[in-house]
């Protein structure tokens, strides 16, 4: 039995991933924009400078075949993480530079350190990060602020290793800072860089707003719309929308009801039956979950499940006849289950604003009508079913009569 459950829960993770993967995007297109929107932005800057200043030797160094792998590692592990709290943000945020110091420092010790463009990379990626750590916070103006900040510092970047370029190429002019300022172009662009990067932080975080309000919008809709058609169906219909069609198809339908129901809601008042009825939904949706359920809904006190699977749908039977019977005995309860396998007709019906998905044919009515004639505890199936089952089904044969139907049924019981 463990088998087909652990079959299902893969399926069903899988189904809920692609539709995460719908909302939150792909893990390639997550990786993607982490390592060029944030964890690749200084690297890059980086080498195209060192190359400018050492051109092909550059190549022959170590320096690239350190940065790269260290970035990589990074961009991967942040992804995975995917900002899952703010420690693992912060550090998250300073293993590329972290791997690249301790490369760089067995090649040349100390002397790492003497470098301005390698003290840049560890104060920017530190800034960075903590700027990024702090926003994981509740979202509030404080945050927006912060990545104002982020981007701002993110702009720098470009502009502290112009001028290191500048520095190392007109020694004479780049002194000091005073002197680098004096020139109006240096103004220009350091103003200008400036600007630009509060800009993109405002615009950002009106971006970032936006994109969470949609993320928390798109999570509401989700629940909604498994509240109406179940998870495995929204799956379906997100990863092959013409299976919502209605089309032909041979399914066990599976019916489950409460004896005494209506004669003991009569006696209760409206809350104690509401009670009852939410623990039995939780409990009989907390089941079905482990299995290959199509479809299932609740009508009052009545359970109808799709299965594609008729061992499943036994199988299943005689775990809700167990755990409901342990429920409802308190109450003096039962419940009744009848299953039937055959031919049906599932999709989408409705009109042009209002559809939903469900079953329609004898092989649902016949489910219905077995299910009338069971006793409490009792799991009962047709001769259908039993011929779909692989082996010997244990149990006792009988014959009855239901209404719409001129001959008598076969049915077995289910132990």
């Amino acid at each position: 039995m463990a088998r087909p459950r652990l079959e299902c829960k893969m399926k069903t993770a899988l189904l809920e991933y692609t539709i995460d993967q719908r909302i939150s995007g792909s893990f390639l297109g997550r990786f993607l924009q982490e390592l060029f929107r944030n964890t690749g932005y200084f690297p890059i800057a980086l080498i195209i400078l060192e190359f400018l200043i050492e051109g092909l030797e550059f190549f022959g160094k170590p320096d690239l075949y350190l940065l790269i792998p260290a970035v990589l590692v990074q961009a991967y592990i942040l992804t995975r993480w995917h900002a899952s709290s703010a420690w693992r943000q912060l550090l998250g945020s300073l293993i590329a530079p972290a791997l690249y110091t301790a490369g760089e420092m067995a090649f040349d010790g100390m002397k790492f350190f003497t470098s301005p463009y390698h003290v840049m990379y560890l104060t920017f990626a530190l800034t960075i990060a903590m700027l990024q750590a702090a926003q994981l916070r509740p979202k509030n103006l404080w945050s927006d602020f912060l990545l104002v900040i982020e981007n701002l510092a993110r702009a720098e970047i470009l502009f502290a290793l112009y001028i290191a370029f500048e520095t190392y190429s007109n020694p004479v002019q780049t002194t000091s800072l005073a002197e680098f300022f004096a020139d109006g172009s240096h103004q220009f662009l350091g103003l200008a860089v400036s600007l630009l990067g509060i800009s993109a932080g405002v615009a950002n975080v009106s971006s970032h707003r936006s994109s969470l309000l949609l993320r928390q919008t798109a999570d509401q809709l989700k629940v909604y719309s498994e509240w109406l058609l179940g998870r495995n169906l929204l799956g379906r219909a997100f990863t092959d929308p013409n299976s919502m069609l209605l089309s032909r198809r041979k399914r066990t339908v599976l019916f489950m009801d409460i004896r005494g129901f209506t004669s003991w809601s009569e006696k209760r008042s409206p809350e104690e039956v509401a009670s009852l009825l939410n623990r039995y939904y939780t409990t009989v949706e907390n089941l079905l979950n482990n299995f290959e359920v199509i479809k299932y809904k609740f009508t009052a006190d009545e359970v109808m499940a799709v299965f594609l699977d008729a061992e499943e749908a036994v199988r299943a039977a005689r775990e809700l006849r167990d755990t409901i019977t342990r429920i409802l005995l308190k109450r003096e309860l039962g419940a009744g289950i009848g299953i039937h396998t055959g031919w049906l007709v599932e999709g989408l019906l409705g009109g042009q604003n209002v559809r939903f998905y469900d079953v329609i044919g004898d092989t649902v009515n016949t489910a219905a009508r077995i299910e009338k004639n069971t006793g409490a505890g009792e799991i009962w199936i047709s001769e259908d079913t039993r011929s779909s089952i692989s082996g010997r089904v244990p149990g006792v044969e009988r014959e009855i009569t239901v209404k719409g139907k001129d001959q008598p049924i076969k049915v077995y019981s289910i132990q």
